[in-house]
């Protein structure tokens, strides 16, 4: 059940929830197109930026660790 495709969408789903309300409460409103570029990352990335933005001060941080981590 783990390999489903339909499980791992739904883990896929929580980890941007968490990430967007982490991402609002440290650098507040998310613009549109960083929003669809979050969107786009893949688990690993969520996670990753999970954990990098415990480090974020700001909405350039964001914009920054984006840039270099786009697939």
């Amino acid at each position: 059940m783990r390999e489903s495709v339909i499980y791992q969408d739904i883990l896929q789903e929580g980890a941007l929830s968490i990430v967007m309300r982490l991402l609002r409460r440290k650098v507040g409103s998310v613009p549109p197109a960083q929003l669809l570029k979050i969107q786009a990352l893949n688990s690993t990335q969520l996670n990753d930026l999970a954990e990098a933005l415990l480090d974020f001060s700001g909405l350039t941080d964001l914009e920054a660790w984006l840039a270099q981590n786009q697939s």
